[in-house]
C-alpha cells in the first residue's frame, strides 16, 4: 500500500483553515488528518509543505477546457492586452502558418476598442489574404476580416439573424465583429476540427487546469456552439483511454431554437455519457447574452452613452414561460439545470422557473455569473435551494466594467453587480468557476478578486478602489466555495474536502493565503497537484 505525508504547513479543509496540521493518503484515499506532530509518517512518502498549505482540489464549476484547449494551440490572444500587441499576435502567427487556410483561435478583450468593436479593416492590414475568425475572451463576438466576410456573403445587406446583431459603420458595411448569432454566419464555413485536434485540445485544457490546482470541473457546453462541435465523444474517448485524469460533469446543451421534443435526445446522451471520470448529468441553458454587447436580459434599457435610457433591454434567449416548462420537464427526468444568466431580468426568470420544484430529488440546479441581479431576488437562492455559481474574477473594477458596463447600467443598477457577500449572508449555497477561455482558469485570482475586490498583479489594480467591498466574501467562504462548494454541485460529495475517507483530490499552495493578509492571497501557486491520490501536476 503506497501511503503519502503532506506536513510542514497547514491545510483548509474544505470549510474551515487549520494551521499546523497535516494529511496521510492511501489507495486514493484519505486515512489521516491530525496536527503534524501526531500524524503517522513510518514506510510513508513525505511531501514537505515547507510553510505552504495543502487544500481540496480546486472545482472549476463553470468551464470550456477544449475551447480553451484549441485557443492554447492555435492563435492565442489570451494574454495580450491591446490592439497593438493583438494585431502583433495574430500577424506573426499567420506567419508561421503559411499552411493554415483560415487563421482561428481567439481570446481578446473587448476593453483593448472603442466601443468592445474591433474592426475587419485591422485584421487585412496582418492577414489580407486569408480569411480569419478569433472569438473574443467571452465567446458572445467574434473579430473577423474582409475575407471572412466576404466568404460567407456577409454585406450590407445581410439582415441580423435572429440572436444576433452584425456591427456595422455608418454606411451600413459590415465593419468586422459579430455579435452572438452573427457569429454562425461565419463560424459555418470555418473548417471543421479535426478528431486528433479536438483530443489534442482536451489534454491541453486539462493540463493546463491541473498547473492550477483543479482537479475536477463542469464542462458548461456539450453540444454545437459558437462555430464549436459537440466534444462530448472526445471526453469519452479520453475517459476511456485513461488520458481523462480530471473529475468531469458535462453541461448538455440546451437548443433554444428547438423546445421540449429534444429532452428524450437528452436522456440518450446521458446514457451514452456515463463513465467514472464523465458524466453528462447536467443541461445548460443560455437564457442571455453579456452586458459589454447589449444582450444580457435587463429589466429596464440600457443606457446610451448620454445617460439616457434606450429602448434596448437585452435578450432573453427564452421566452419565460418556455424556460418554466422547461425546466420542470428536466427537473422531473432528473437532469441538473445550469443556466447562464448575466442581466437581472434574466436571474429573475431563472428564479421563476425553479420556484416550485419539488427539492427531494437534490438535483442542485445552479445559476451561472449573476452579474446583476436585483436585492429583492437574493434571499430567492436559498429559498429555492438554488446554487450560486459565481465567476469572482469579474467582480473588480476593470476596463470592461469601467468602460463598457458601469456607464450603460447606471448609478443604482451598478450597485447590484455580483452579490456574492449579500447571497452568502442569505445562506445561498455558493460554488466558483472561471468561464475559461473567456477568463483565466486560476482559482487564486478569482478567489482574491472574491476577498478583495479587486485583481492581483494587474496594473495599477493593487491598492486600487475595490469594486462594491460590502460584497466581498471571507478567505474561508471564498475558499470553500471553489472546493467544497463546486464539489457538491457536480454531486462529488466525497471530493472537495479533506477527512478521512474522503477522495485524495489535492493541491499543494507554495504559501498559506489563509495566514497572510488577504492583499497577497493572489501571489500564491500550485506546487503539485494530486488526483486519486497520484501526482498529475508538480510544478
Amino acid at each position: 500500500m503506497t501511503r503519502t505525508v503532506f506536513r510542514g504547513g497547514g491545510l483548509f479543509d474544505g470549510f474551515t483553515h487549520r494551521p499546523g496540521h497535516g494529511l496521510a493518503v492511501a489507495d486514493g484515499r484519505i486515512t489521516q488528518v491530525r496536527p503534524d506532530a501526531d500524524l503517522e509518517v513510518s514506510g510513508a512518502t513525505v511531501v514537505d509543505l515547507a510553510g505552504g498549505l495543502v487544500v481540496p482540489g480546486f472545482v472549476d464549476a463553470h468551464v470550456h477546457p477544449v475551447q480553451g484547449g484549441l485557443e492554447r494551440i492555435r492563435c492565442d490572444l489570451s494574454e495580450a492586452q491591446t490592439r497593438a500587441d493583438y494585431l502583433r499576435a495574430v500577424g506573426e502567427y499567420a506567419a508561421a502558418h503559411p499552411e493554415l487556410p483560415w487563421i482561428l483561435g481567439g481570446g481578446w478583450a473587448m476593453a483593448a476598442f472603442p466601443g468592445g468593436t474591433p474592426t475587419a479593416a485591422d485584421l487585412d492590414s496582418v492577414v489580407p489574404d486569408r480569411p480569419v475568425f478569433l472569438p473574443n475572451r467571452d465567446h458572445h463576438g467574434a473579430w473577423v476580416n474582409t475575407v471572412a466576410l466576404r466568404v460567407a456573403g456577409v454585406g450590407p445587406g445581410t439582415a441580423d439573424p435572429p440572436h444576433g446583431r452584425i456591427e456595422r459603420d455608418a454606411d451600413g458595411v459590415p465593419s468586422g465583429t459579430l455579435h452572438e448569432g452573427a457569429m454562425a454566419l461565419v463560424a459555418a464555413h470555418v473548417p471543421a476540427t479535426g478528431d486528433e485536434e479536438y483530443h489534442r485540445a482536451l489534454l491541453a485544457g486539462q493540463e493546463h487546469l491541473h498547473s492550477l490546482g483543479i482537479t475536477g470541473w463542469q464542462d458548461a457546453i456539450l453540444g454545437a456552439y459558437a462555430g464549436m462541435d459537440d466534444v462530448s465523444r472526445f471526453y469519452l474517448r479520453a475517459a476511456r483511454s485513461g488520458d481523462l485524469t480530471g473529475h468531469v460533469v458535462g453541461a448538455l446543451w440546451w437548443d433554444r431554437d428547438r423546445g421540449e421534443e429534444q429532452v428524450p435526445e437528452l436522456v440518450e446522451r446521458r446514457a451514452a455519457f456515463d463513465h467514472p471520470r464523465f458524466r453528462a448529468t447536467s443541461v445548460k441553458i443560455m437564457q442571455d447574452g453579456v452586458a459589454e454587447n447589449g444582450t444580457a436580459a435587463l429589466s429596464a434599457p440600457y443606457l446610451d452613452r448620454c445617460g439616457h435610457a434606450g429602448r434596448n433591454r437585452g435578450h432573453s434567449f427564452v421566452e419565460a414561460a418556455a424556460l418554466r416548462s422547461a425546466v420542470r420537464r428536466l427537473d422531473a427526468e432528473g437532469f441538473q439545470v445550469h443556466v447562464h444568466c448575466i442581466g437581472d431580468r434574466a436571474v429573475r426568470e431563472t428564479l421563476d422557473a425553479f420556484d416550485g420544484l419539488d427539492r427531494r430529488a437534490d438535483l442542485r440546479h445552479h445559476i451561472a455569473h449573476l452579474q446583476v441581479v436585483r436585492p429583492d431576488d437574493v434571499a430567492r437562492f436559498a429559498a429555492l435551494g438554488v446554487t450560486a455559481n459565481m465567476q469572482a474574477l469579474w467582480a473588480c473594477l476593470d476596463d470592461q466594467m469601467t468602460e463598457l458596463t458601469l456607464p450603460f447600467l447606471g448609478p443604482e443598477r451598478s450597485t447590484w453587480q455580483y452579490p456574492f457577500g449579500a447571497l452568502a449572508r442569505a445562506g445561498a449555497a455558493l460554488a466558483c468557476g472561471s468561464d475559461w477561455p473567456v477568463s483565466t482558469p486560476d482559482p487564486l485570482a478569482a478567489l482574491h478578486v472574491a476577498v478583495n475586490r479587486w485583481a492581483h498583479g494587474e496594473p495599477g489594480r493593487a491598492g486600487s478602489e475595490p469594486f462594491l467591498p460590502e460584497q466581498a466574501l471571507s478567505a474561508e467562504q471564498a475558499f470553500a466555495a471553489y472546493t467544497s462548494g463546486s464539489a457538491r454541485l457536480n454531486h462529488r460529495d466525497d471530493a472537495g474536502v479533506l477527512r478521512i475517507g474522503a477522495v485524495a483530490d489535492l493541491a499543494v499552495l507554495d504559501r498559506d493565503p489563509l495566514a497572510g493578509p488577504t492583499a497577497e492571497i493572489g501571489a500564491a501557486t500550485v506546487r503539485s497537484t494530486w488526483v486519486d491520490g497520484m501526482p498529475v501536476f508538480e510544478a
